[in-house]
């Protein structure tokens, strides 16, 4: 088998299985509840529809892998990802349409906390494991830097969290991207960029990723 990284050209829909799945199923769970406000002189608001979407997992980490480059200052590790429902924005009609498409998306090193994971350890074990996983760097746990409290990405529909890490990656070996075996990891690569660049990436919209952006700002505020 060739060592060069598949190429992926597009997403197939093979089934759409929408109109009889049930919202509780899936990997995507959506709770569809009818609420009210409760007030605080005993009276409610009239009910209203919400739905909320939660992982299997509740929440999630983020690691920006960085080191210092050999001409100096910092270069910060991006890694190319499938994702499915950005590249299924081209079905629909954006206010703004851009004509780009979303196929693959560079990000920070990201996963989901097991149930295994307790604490600000917990988490910290996690994202190193995601540095092996995404990234190909062994980290130690106790390298992990945290950048501040965890944040919602969309509370107004999505429960989960991100927490936020941060590790110094200079001068250990990347090994080739281990993976775990789905067909969504197809085609994985990394880079590095100047975290200058990779700010200025953000802003124009190259690197549309949020929890990228965001991290690269905490640790810029990061003490030392």
């Amino acid at each position: 088998m060739s060592d060069e990284p598949l190429v992926v050209t597009g997403i197939e829909v093979v089934e759409d299985l929408t109109g009889r799945s049930r919202c509780d199923e899936g990997f995507l769970r959506v709770r569809r509840l009818r609420c009210r406000n409760r007030r605080a002189d005993g009276s409610a608001s009239a009910e209203y529809r919400v739905d909320v979407v939660d992982r299997p997992r509740l929440d999630a980490v983020a690691v920006l892998l960085y080191r210092t480059a050999a001409a100096g200052g910092r270069e910060l590790l991006l890694r190319t990802n499938l994702r499915p429902a950005a590249y299924f924005r081209r079905d629909e009609r954006p206010v703004v349409p851009d004509g780009r498409e979303f196929l693959q998306v560079e990000e920070i090193v990201a996963g989901l906390l097991e149930p295994s994971d307790e604490g600000e350890a917990g988490i910290r074990a996690r994202a190193a494991e995601e540095a092996w996983e995404e990234a190909g760097f062994r980290v130690d746990a106790a390298r992990i830097q945290m950048l501040g409290a965890p944040f919602f990405v969309a509370p107004g529909i999505l429960s989960e969290r991100i927490h936020l890490c941060a590790a110094d990656v200079t001068g250990l070996p990347q090994a080739p991207l281990p993976g775990d075996g789905s067909p969504l990891e197809e085609g994985a690569q990394t880079r590095w960029v100047p975290f200058g660049e990779a700010l200025r990436l953000c802003r124009d919209g190259t690197v549309p990723d949020a929890k990228t952006e965001l991290a690269l700002l905490r640790l810029a505020d990061a003490p030392g």
